[in-house]
């Protein structure tokens, strides 16, 4: 069987209530809609860990943070121009990826977008075409990005240059074999201001949308500085308006993407898939932010749910949905067996294959039950009912019954009745991580605290602890950190 070319889309903190074919009425994602309705939408899709780097650390490694050793949004290395030392830092040294795999199996492995993993400047991991976001997010104009090794300002809006150059890849591929496009986007990552977002994507949604698909709650009392937040309704609206607008500007050049395979006569023989690397709350929960939009961190499902979806004609579903727990810990073997490379699947990992729920053969008998996250000295098992969280520091530990409470507006970690159910899970949980944690790289007692990290975990004082809450500061509505 030939193997597929693959375009992998993923999107930089995007909920998973925010796309249309998710159930929202009012943000605009036809393309994004589009794939789910030619392909498979998986529902139940989760993060591994609920901030950046080592979400998408744990994506292309198929390892948790404790394997891995990415644990919290990646700080410092990412390029010369970030930090006054001008080092780079490669955080994943050592470590095999799914784009080497593919790389070896004769595919032609293409990054346009975020790397966010350290050492920006330099292509790695198997890829021959590099053309990366120098840091991990910052300004939509003006953008810190990399080209042929060198940092440079993009004048252009960023999205639409994460687009044209993905373009340029697929327009000038004519090689026989297989490629794999990986188009990381910044959006919608903030910052989420007006002049940061084009008129034609902002302007509708500022004037016109009710944003009745968020709630409007009061702070948290745990949201620390991390994000912009909507403390007033002109901010929240703002705010709002750019999260939206980014998303639909995203959307735009994913059409623009399946366009062009189409266009090439390759979109039969491509597997698309579109996914985020964490969840995002953006006043669910009173949280604007991820996991770290808290201390301490939080697992709501708003925070560690991700958008999964997925197409390829002849081979997956059409137009269906799949509730199967599935966990960006799954993702690798699950790709590397779709593409008949499932025997390169590096030992040692906690995720399993999914791939016959993405070719339509059904849910497996060894189908997961649970699933884990972790972010430092904050983890979770979530099953299709119940979630627990468990925490290391002097914050409680939580747990929820999702079936009578799928909002996890109540903590339950103190009742009676749930006293057996919570100590099942807390035993499957410390089970698992026994497992599969590496001692030298657990951050259950690692000082994080969502503010960044600063170096390998080989070395010391590598986490950043400038925060604080903003119920403590109220002249103050965070700071729109990556």
């Amino acid at each position: 069987m030939k193997k597929p070319n693959i375009l992998f889309i993923l999107a930089d903190d995007l909920g998973s209530w925010a796309l249309g074919c998710a159930g929202n009425a009012e943000v605009r994602t036809p393309n994004i809609d589009r794939i789910a309705a030619k392909g498979l939408l998986l529902s139940s899709a989760y993060c591994v860990s609920p901030v950046c780097s080592p979400a998408r650390a744990s994506l292309i490694t198929g390892k948790i943070p404790s394997q891995h050793g990415v644990h919290d949004w990646i700080r410092r290395g990412n390029s010369p121009g970030e930090a006054m030392d001008r080092a780079v830092i490669d955080y994943l040294a050592g470590q095999t990826t799914y784009t080497e795999i593919l790389a070896e199996q004769g595919y032609t492995c293409a990054l346009s977008g975020k790397w966010h993993l350290g050492n920006a400047p330099q292509p790695q991991k198997g890829h021959t075409y590099w053309k990366t976001h120098a840091r991990g997010g910052g300004p939509y104009y003006n953008a810190p990005m990399i080209c042929e090794g060198k940092e440079y300002e993009e004048p252009r809006y960023v999205t639409d240059v994460i687009t044209d150059n993905a373009l340029d890849f697929l327009n000038g591929y004519e090689g026989e074999e297989p490629f794999y496009l990986g188009v990381h986007y910044t959006a919608p990552h903030s910052p989420w201001e007006r002049e940061e977002h084009p008129a034609e994507y902002y302007d509708p949604y500022y004037n016109d949308c009710p944003f009745a698909s968020v709630p409007d709650l009061p702070m948290h009392p745990w949201q620390i500085n991390t994000a912009p937040h909507g403390s007033t309704p002109e901010l929240r609206r703002e705010l709002l308006s750019g999260y939206y607008a980014s998303i639909t500007a995203m959307d735009a050049g994913i059409g623009q993407l399946l366009d062009t395979l189409e266009e090439k006569g390759v979109l039969e023989d491509t597997l698309i898939i579109f996914t985020g690397d964490n969840g995002m709350n953006m006043g669910h929960h009173g949280i604007y932010g991820k996991g770290n939009g808290t201390y301490p961190q939080n697992m709501f499902d708003t925070s560690v749910k991700v958008p999964f979806v997925l197409s390829q004609p002849g081979r997956v579903p059409v137009g269906e949905v799949s509730d199967v727990l599935f966990s960006h810990y799954d993702f690798l073997p699950s790709l590397l067996e779709y593409v008949g490379c499932g025997d390169e699947t590096p030992s040692g990992l906690p995720g399993r294959s999914l791939s016959g729920v993405w070719t339509g053969q059904g849910e497996p008998a060894e189908a997961p039950l649970v699933v884990f996250d972790e972010y430092g000295p904050t983890r979770m098992i979530r099953s299709r009912k119940y979630k627990y969280v468990q925490r290391t520091t002097d914050h409680p530990d939580e747990f929820y019954d999702l079936c009578a409470d799928p909002d996890e507006a109540r903590n339950l970690i103190d009742e009676p009745e749930y006293v057996e159910q919570i100590d099942r899970m807390r035993d499957e949980l410390d089970g698992w991580f026994a497992r599969y944690v590496e001692k030298d790289r657990d951050g259950a007692y690692l000082p994080i605290v969502g503010r960044g990290q600063l170096d390998t975990t080989d070395k010391s004082d590598i986490f950043s602890r400038d925060w604080y809450y903003l119920k403590d500061r109220p002249e103050e509505n965070g700071e729109p950190k990556v």
